[in-house]
């Protein structure tokens, strides 16, 4: 059964459905693949004990004739900032090494409901405060592509797992691009959903008004299983929306699909490579009967002053709450007082990261402080929302890389945190827009690096942002990419 890895998720679903193969040699051949890739650090905790058991559960309802769902026995890798109640949710941080929740995450209740086999929790970087997964307690994460480089992050290790084959399905989570952007350089496709279309419910929050769960998978259609999987209304989360989610798989022709390109993504900054892959993508899109549409989105220019405000604010706030009472790491000893233990337990339980955006977010919301940076951020965040609900009136998706290079190398941007930030220059306006972006591949450079294609669409546009994706991706074959040349 080796073979397995190569399958697509719906295929393995498929094939488990119809008796053709047990879940638990789904589960298997994942789990012997994963351990033998241990060295590109995607995971940061299997359990194969207990992923075979619910191979075997969903097994034994197929033999019952009951229908497990639409994901029967299909491995799926979750970040690890998702509540689970059988495996840690370490977030990346000590301040959380030894975390066991009592409860799923919604979005691990959904999968659970679709018959999918939870193979285990992936590298990111601390609290999702990263762009390489470098920024973690315990190890970084590598591309499988090129080991010496950055597979991306925060979602790093979910979108190696997906690109090594140790999974065939992933799940992430997109604050400024943590999903899009680890898609772009591992050579597969990330989805950030509309805001409020999946449940933030046991997802541990960075940045409440920008965090996104999304799928990731080596196919639009797998992502799109995977999106109809886990999307809905949950009570449990406020901001959780009552759209109902059409079927995003269905056929479709870009005949006379308006695609427009932003000025603004296309210019200073893009390495010739990735700018001429973007030119061919279009290229091929009008060739087959879509339009392509010049736009201006000039707000765009504050995007990430706008993002490295508001982001960091939430998460001092959101962050607060480890304090060694309530939750995480206590340090302390006999004569401490509680400012002492205070103080020990985030020096210590924090890495630098993390620590760098709980004083910038909490300066930019302190007395005196408060409007003049997040006032005034979030005002600019309202405008560029207009200008682009105001260009989606004229076309139907925005076209636009989602990187501005391909994966750079492990250690490079480590000590430049604003070179590091520029990471996500293309990616961090659909999170401030809540509108769904997704990437995908659309090429390599001459060293052999993936380059991402970036597709945005209205807010809820996720059916015509799927139709485009897939329609590209047929018609420049990018799934050629994969498998890695190690993998092979």
């Amino acid at each position: 059964m080796s073979h397995l890895w190569q399958m697509t998720a719906a295929a393995l679903a498929s094939a488990v459905r119809a008796r053709e193969v047990s879940a638990l040699e789904v589960a298997d051949a994942h789990l012997e693949r994963a351990l033998r890739w241990n060295d590109i650090g995607a995971f940061l905790h299997l359990e194969p004990e207990a992923t075979r058991r619910r191979a075997r559960e969903i097994d034994d309802q197929l033999d019952r004739r009951e229908d497990p769902g639409p994901l029967a026995g299909v491995p799926v890798a979750l970040k690890d900032n998702l509540c689970t109640r059988d495996m840690p949710t370490t977030c990346g941080s000590r301040m959380l090494e030894t975390f066991v929740p009592p409860y799923d995450a919604h979005v691990v209740e959904r999968l659970r409901q679709a018959g999918a086999v939870v193979l285990g929790k992936t590298n990111l970087d601390e609290f999702a405060m990263g762009s390489s997964t470098e920024n973690t307690a315990f190890r970084p994460a590598r591309n499988p592509h090129r080991p010496e480089c950055t597979p991306g992050g925060s979602s790093g290790g979910s979108a190696a797992a997906v690109a090594a084959g140790l999974a065939p399905l992933a799940l992430g989570s997109d604050t400024g691009g943590s999903l899009r952007q680890p898609a772009a350089f591992c050579g597969v496709v990330g989805l950030k959903p509309t805001y409020g279309l999946v449940s933030r419910y046991g997802l541990v929050a960075f940045a409440s008004s920008l965090d996104q769960i999304g799928p990731l998978a080596r196919s639009v259609d797998d992502a799109a299983l995977l999106l109809e999987a886990v999307a809905g209304h949950d009570p449990r989360d406020a901001t959780s929306s009552r759209w109902a989610v059409p079927s995003l798989r269905a056929a479709g022709s870009i005949e006379g699909l308006r695609v427009g390109l932003p000025r603004e993504f296309l210019g200073d900054g893009l390495a010739p490579e990735v700018a001429a892959a973007v030119e061919r993508a279009k290229s091929l899109l009008v060739e087959h009967g879509a339009r392509a549409v010049d736009v201006s989105l000039p707000l765009t220019r504050h995007a990430i002053a706008v993002y490295y405000i508001v982001a960091p604010s939430e998460a001092s706030s959101n962050l607060a709450r480890y304090d060694g009472v309530r939750y995480g790491l206590r340090t302390e000893d006999e004569t401490s007082s509680v400012d002492d233990m205070l103080a020990a337990t985030r020096g210590e339980g924090f890495g630098r990261e993390v620590k760098r955006r709980i004083l910038l977010g909490t300066f930019a919301l302190s007395s005196g402080y408060y409007d003049a940076y997040y006032g005034r951020a979030q005002r600019v965040r309202a405008a560029m929302r207009r200008e682009m609900n105001e260009v989606f009136e004229h076309v139907d998706l925005l076209l636009t890389p989602t990187t501005p290079t391909a994966a750079f190398r492990l250690g490079e941007k480590l000590e430049d945190p604003l070179a590091m930030y520029l990471s996500d220059v293309l990616t961090v306006s659909a999170n401030l827009c809540g509108v769904p972006a997704l990437s995908m591949p659309c090429g390599r450079t001459a060293d052999g690096l993936p380059i991402g294609l970036q597709w945005m669409a209205p807010r809820f546009g996720e059916e015509t942002l799927f139709r485009a994706a897939r329609a590209y991706e047929s018609l420049a074959q990018a799934g050629s990419l994969w498998p890695p040349e190690r993998a092979a």
